[in-house]
C-alpha cells in the first residue's frame, strides 16, 4: 500500500512550516524596491544572533556550497596553502573547492565519525607554516559528528591563519559564537535548521577576513563579497537578482525561530537527538559519532548483514518516512535521521517506529515498540 502521507526526516532538505510556505507563495515583488530592501535588512539583522556575530551577514542566491565557494575565492588566492579537515563528505568538499581555485590543499585526515583533535590542526600549522587558512565543518553532516570549532579558533587567532567554518547543519541547531570563537568566515544554507527550501546561502566574515577579502586578487564575479557587502549594507539591496520569495520566507522562518527563542530552539534540538539515540540503543543498535554527536542529525549503524540503503528505501517508499543512508563507503552501513528545523521531539516517535518496521522487513529481529517505548520514557522525563 502506498503511503498517503509523507514525513521528512532527512538531514536536508528539511520540512518547511506552513506559515513559511504561505509567505513564499505571496505575489512576487521587484527586488529594487523599498519593500524588498526592508525585507532584506530585517532578515540580515535577524540572522546575526544565529551566527553569534555583530558582523554583517550576507544573503546569497545559492546553496550552502555556493557560500563555501564564496569563502574560498574571497579569502584565498591561487597558490595559497590552506589546511582542510577531511572527516567526511563535506570536509572533502573543502579540498575540492581549494583545488578548483588552484590553491594548495593540505589535508588533515580524520576517521569518519570522529572529531578532529585540535592538536592535529596545531601540528599541521607547524608543518605548513605558509598556510593562510584552516577550513572545517562545525557539524559534518555525512558522519553526524561535530568538530571543536571553539578550540580551533584558539589556535588560529594567535596566527595569521583564518578559520573558515561550514555551519550548514549547525547554524540554528546549536549555539554558534562566531565572534567569541574567533571564526573568520561562517557559512550556512537555507534548507536545514532555517526551515526553508534550498536556494539561499549565507555568509559572515570577521574584520580580519574582510581585510583579506579586500586584498585578495582571485578572479570572481558573482561571488564577489566586497561588492555584495556594498550592495546589502550600503544600498539595501543585492548585487544581482536575489531569490525574492525565499528572502520573504526567510524573514518568516526567522520570526518563528526568535518567537520560540534561541535557547528553546537549541534545547529542542538536543532533546530530539536524545530521543532518537535512546530509541536506537533500546533496539540494540550502535550509534555513529559516539564521542562528538551532532544535535541536528543522528547516525545509526545498520545491524550486521542488513543493508542500510535498503532499510532507508523501505522507510521512504513503503512507510512514507524519509531518512537518509550514509554516503560513499557508508552507504550500506549508516542510517541518518535528521532532526533539525520544523520538527518536534514527538515527531521522532514516527521516525523510530518506521525504523523498527523497516528493520523487521529486512530480517532484523528487533522488538517492535522497544525503541518507541524508550523514546517515550525519555520524553516523559521532561513532562
Amino acid at each position: 500500500m502506498q503511503p498517503i502521507k509523507k514525513y521528512l526526516f532527512t538531514p536536508g532538505p528539511t520540512q518547511v512550516p506552513p506559515d513559511v510556505l504561505l509567505e513564499i507563495a505571496r505575489p512576487i515583488i521587484h527586488h529594487r524596491t523599498p519593500e524588498f530592501s526592508a525585507q532584506l535588512d530585517l532578515a540580515r539583522e535577524r540572522l546575526k544572533p544565529l551566527f553569534g556575530t555583530n558582523q554583517e551577514v550576507l544573503v546569497l542566491a545559492s546553496s550552502g556550497t555556493g557560500a563555501m565557494e564564496a569563502a574560498v575565492c574571497n579569502l584565498l588566492e591561487p597558490g595559497d596553502e590552506a589546511i582542510f579537515i577531511n572527516g567526511g563528505k563535506f570536509g572533502e568538499r573543502w579540498g575540492k573547492l581549494l583545488t578548483a581555485h588552484a590553491m594548495v590543499a593540505r589535508e588533515v585526515k580524520v576517521e569518519w565519525g570522529r572529531a578532529v583533535d585540535p592538536g592535529q590542526v596545531e601540528e599541521a600549522i607547524h608543518r605548513y607554516p605558509r598556510a593562510r587558512a584552516v577550513l572545517v565543518q562545525a557539524s559534518e553532516t555525512s558522519t553526524t559528528a561535530i568538530h571543536p570549532v571553539e578550540q580551533l579558533g584558539q589556535i588560529t587567532r594567535k596566527r595569521d591563519v583564518l578559520l573558515i567554518v561550514d555551519g550548514v547543519t549547525s547554524v540554528g541547531v546549536y549555539e554558534q559564537k562566531m565572534d567569541e570563537w574567533a571564526v573568520d568566515a561562517l557559512v550556512t544554507g537555507s534548507q536545514k535548521a532555517l526551515m526553508l527550501p534550498p536556494g539561499l546561502g549565507m555568509i559572515a566574515l570577521s574584520e580580519r577576513a574582510w581585510e583579506r577579502a579586500r586584498a585578495v586578487k582571485t578572479p570572481r564575479y558573482y561571488f564577489d563579497l566586497t561588492r555584495e557587502l556594498k550592495a546589502q549594507r550600503d544600498e539595501h539591496t543585492t548585487a544581482y537578482t536575489p531569490a525574492v520569495g525565499l528572502v520573504g520566507g526567510l524573514n518568516k522562518s526567522l520570526e518563528l525561530i526568535h518567537k520560540e527563542s534561541l535557547p528553546a530552539v537549541f534545547a529542542r534540538h538536543r532533546m530530539m537527538a536524545e530521543v532518537v539515540r535512546e530509541g536506537a540503543r533500546a533496539l540494540g543498535l550502535k550509534l555513529f559519532a559516539v564521542e562528538s554527536p551532532a544535535p541536528g542529525v543522528t547516525g545509526i549503524l545498520a545491524p550486521e548483514g542488513v543493508d542500510a540503503a535498503k532499510v532507508v528505501r523501505a522507510m521512504r517508499d513503503d512507510l512514507g518516512v524519509g531518512v537518509q543512508a550514509g554516503q560513499d563507503h557508508m552507504r550500506s552501513k549508516l542510517i541518518r535521521i535528521g532532526h533539525m528545523g520544523y520538527v518536534a521531539p514527538f515527531d521522532m516517535l514516527v521516525a523510530l517506529s518506521a525504523l523498527e518496521l523497516a528493520l523487521r522487513r529486512h530480517g532484523c529481529a528487533v522488538a517492535v515498540g522497544a525503541g518507541v517505548a524508550a523514546a517515550q520514557q525519555r520524553l516523559a522525563s521532561t513532562v
